[in-house]
């Protein structure tokens, strides 16, 4: 009996999106980052040919991090009190493909760091590492608003990744990653629609669709996972099948998520049965990366240095 071909063509690549500008490009990085490209979903390599691989950016502050575990400070506190430092860190001695500065210290519920100060971390980390760099604001709308102009004239032809936009709050980050040629990552609450209203928006308002990255909301494993998968593979098979508005490589920002919950960070005295502590905690991360990235993820952003090892190594094994 003749096995059947099951092999199946799609009939529209994911797009690809370039982060980062090397010096004959108008910045300073030592090489650009190329993301999406996909012509199959995840790994089928025999159906598609190969797209551009995974990446993994590490997770920077502005400021000192007060809730991180003890299983996080110990990696990170000798070189927190200094975004550039820290930065470094990450790339040399974790192997980070990207960092991801999160300007959580602007936060007005927080230390309220104004603009300067945010656009001096920005420079900070620029001058001390040579990767691409994504650059993730506070949250609080009004004050992203803010801060991201003089975020955004920082790294003016760095071609850095801007977010995030949401369909409520897109025009003045759209504005700027045209004016300074960044890249934006649209933000939505994992729905299918709303992702697509925000692609809409954004590119109505002067972007191209290879200028935008999805960011469909990331839970932690055992966290709403599974619906979040749900919404990734449909998006990723809609784009595939077509849909101009899914067809975007897709972040998703994981340590966030992960390290809050306490699987990953209650100590081992308070939960024997639930084994140790140091080894659970990066572990939980890991798999929830592995997780999106059968989901179609090309760009994760983690925090511990071992989950990280493990998920590169992973790619890697999947990549060839």
């Amino acid at each position: 009996m003749e096995i059947p071909d099951v092999k199946q063509s799609w009939s529209n690549p994911i797009n690809e999106v370039k982060i980062g500008a090397t010096k004959e490009e108008g910045g300073t990085r030592s090489h650009t980052i190329t993301v999406g490209g996909a012509k199959t979903l995840p790994f089928l390599h025999f159906e598609g040919g190969r797209s551009h691989r995974p990446v993994v950016a590490m997770e920077v502050w502005d400021v000192a991090p007060s809730d991180w575990p003890e299983e996080l400070r110990r990696h990170f506190s000798d070189v927190w009190d200094e975004p550039g430092k820290w930065a470094k860190k990450c790339v040399e001695e974790f192997g980070a493909d990207l960092v991801c500065l999160r300007l959580q210290g602007c936060d007005p519920d927080g230390e309220n760091k104004s603009a300067d100060e945010a656009a001096w971390a920005v420079k900070r980390v620029l001058e001390a590492t040579d990767v691409p760099l994504i650059i993730w604001g506070c949250g609080n709308k009004e004050k992203d608003n803010e801060i991201f102009p003089a975020c955004s004239q920082a790294a003016a032809g760095e071609r850095c990744l801007l977010g995030s936009i949401t369909e409520d709050n897109y025009k003045t980050l759209v504005a700027l990653c045209h004016a300074d040629k960044h890249k934006v990552i649209a933000e939505s609450p994992v729905d299918i629609n709303i992702a697509k209203q925000v692609n809409i928006l954004a590119i109505d308002a002067g972007l191209s669709e290879k200028d935008i990255v999805i960011y469909p909301t990331t839970g932690a494993l055992g966290y709403g996972i599974e619906y979040v998968y749900s919404i990734m593979e449909r998006g990723r098979i809609a784009g595939l099948g077509g849909d101009k508005m899914w067809a975007m490589p897709i972040l998703c920002d994981i340590g966030k998520e992960v390290w809050k919950v306490k699987e990953a960070v209650v100590l081992e005295e308070e939960v024997p049965e639930w084994g140790d502590h140091t080894q659970r905690g990066p572990l939980w991360e890991f798999i929830t990366a592995v997780v999106y990235l059968q989901a179609g993820a090309d760009i994760l952003i983690m925090r511990h240095p071992k989950a990280v090892k493990e998920t590169k190594r992973y790619i890697d094994s999947l990549c060839g």
